[in-house]
């Protein structure tokens, strides 16, 4: 069993005198310019758990959480039967915070676009039919509001049955505001550890608040088979919620890990993935763990485009 999407929004069980430890504890939490590779260092760095533990390294974190086979059956099997009692709507996916489904649609749109005339310029005038996948669907959020306008089949992957089904319902044909062009199509009801798409069926591969259910090892599993459903030209979009420090964050409660930018971008290296674009999202609660948008291609690019936020509302911080 697994993860889930669109609910991990923030992380339960941090109060600030949590967040004051990253501050305060800055030995733990250092950064060595000499090193070759600093997105390794991220790997060795400490972090908390939702009881104000502190871990040295995400490898023993690893170890305690997920060390042995029936430990990690637990983590997933506790995870998804966290979701399984939260309500199939928009502030039940978004922990209580759906007020910022507006603010998060307006600015992967923003970042959607960019991309597709990047990537897929041929998409713009029809040449070219557009397939998605919404990994961690939910209750159909991302794919109703924003993918399927965009994509003429989009494929739905979520392990919570009650999400999945209101997904279907909710994007069934005579619900939706999109020509007949445009449709969802499958509804896998499949673990994303467990999953393995279609051989070159998608151009986008949307990844959403749901990879931190995912164990680093299975994390780069995932990205690896999930290579081969990509079309020539098509690529990874990763939205997810980013640690302060440069470690990690453990939500006991959901089985959930936060990690920090430079903990993904080693994972990204070991999955042989490279980046095209980076995006912090904009105006985003200060409560709220700060977001950022990532698109990730199995080519080197010629240039990687940052986009940073000249604005400090969306630095991270869990404020009870």
């Amino acid at each position: 069993m697994f993860h889930v999407s669109d609910k991990r929004l923030h992380l339960l069980g941090f109060s600030s005198k949590d967040l004051n430890f990253s501050r305060t504890h800055k030995t733990h939490f250092s950064f060595n310019k000499t090193q070759k590779n600093p997105g390794r260092i991220s790997m060795e760095k400490g972090g908390l758990d939702s009881d104000g533990r502190e871990f040295k390294t995400a490898n023993e974190m690893w170890r305690e959480e997920v060390g042995d086979e029936s430990k990690k059956t637990e983590w997933y099997k506790e995870g998804v039967g966290y979701w399984e009692g939260v309500e199939a709507s928009t502030d039940g996916v978004l922990g209580g915070f759906g007020h910022v489904s507006e603010a998060d649609i307006r600015d992967s749109e923003a970042f959607l676009n960019g991309l597709l005339s990047e990537v897929l310029p041929d998409a713009a005038n029809g040449q070219r039919h557009l397939v998605a996948l919404d990994c961690g669907s939910g209750i159909g959020r991302i794919t109703k509001n924003l993918l399927i306008r965009y994509f003429n089949e989009v494929d739905l992957l979520e392990p919570v049955t009650h999400f999945l089904e209101t997904a279907r319902e909710s994007l069934a044909p005579e619900n939706l505001m999109v020509s007949d062009m445009h449709k969802a199509t499958n509804f896998f009801c499949v673990p994303l550890q467990e999953f393995t798409p279609e051989a070159e069926r998608y151009d986008i591969i949307w990844v959403q608040w749901c990879i931190g259910h995912l164990t680093d090892d299975d994390f780069v599993s995932f990205f690896t088979r999930a290579k081969v459903g990509l079309k020539p030209g098509g690529l990874f979009v990763l939205k997810e919620n980013i640690a302060r420090t440069g470690g990690f964050m453990l939500d006991k409660e959901d089985r959930s890990i936060t990690r920090s930018d430079l903990y993904f971008k080693e994972l990204f290296r070991q999955c042989g993935l490279h980046l095209h674009r980076i995006k912090d999202q904009k105006g985003w609660p200060k409560e709220l763990f700060a977001v950022k948008m990532y698109a990730l291609t199995t080519d080197l690019p010629k240039k990687v485009h940052r986009t940073r936020s000249k604005v400090q509302a969306n630095r991270p911080a869990i404020i009870k």
